[in-house]
């Protein structure tokens, strides 16, 4: 049985924690006193291509060429057919949600309480009825 997706990603893209040590340090000799008679190397060698110096397999991407998305500098890109469907649907949509959530009814526990108290309150006669005119509360 394979390993499990996740784990074999994993084991597949985890790279060593220390970056590698370099060539001049490994091919140092030591003196009897403990110090190095390596010396660093000369500018020409740091400049070389990494590719020449580097034992590592080359990079699956490609390098960057100047132009995004492979589209000359200039040039209109031509539209594909889905990209309208999804711009009028993704906007649309957005628009409709904004319009919905402007409009959505109050349904905090606050609000519930204050009409409850309003007219527990009507009941009692404490506060006037809202309903009826004030002429008709006189009496008039």
């Amino acid at each position: 049985m394979p390993p499990p997706l996740r784990l074999h990603l994993l084991r597949s893209t985890t790279r060593p924690l220390h970056p590698p040590t370099p060539t001049y340090a490994l091919l140092s000799s030591h003196s009897q006193h403990g110090t190095s008679t390596a010396s660093p190397p000369s500018l020409r060698a740091l400049a070389r291509p990494a590719s020449t110096t580097s034992h590592e397999p080359e990079s699956p991407y490609n390098p960057p060429g100047g132009w995004l998305w492979g589209v000359p500098p200039g040039t209109k890109p031509e539209k594909e057919g889905w990209e309208t469907v999804w711009i009028y649907g993704f906007f649309g949509s957005l628009a409709f949600g904004v319009v919905m959530y402007a409009f959505k009814p109050d349904t905090s526990i606050q609000t519930w309480a204050l009409e409850e108290a309003r007219r527990r309150l009507e009941v009692e006669g404490i506060l006037p009825d809202p309903d009826v005119e004030v002429g008709a509360r006189e009496g008039k």
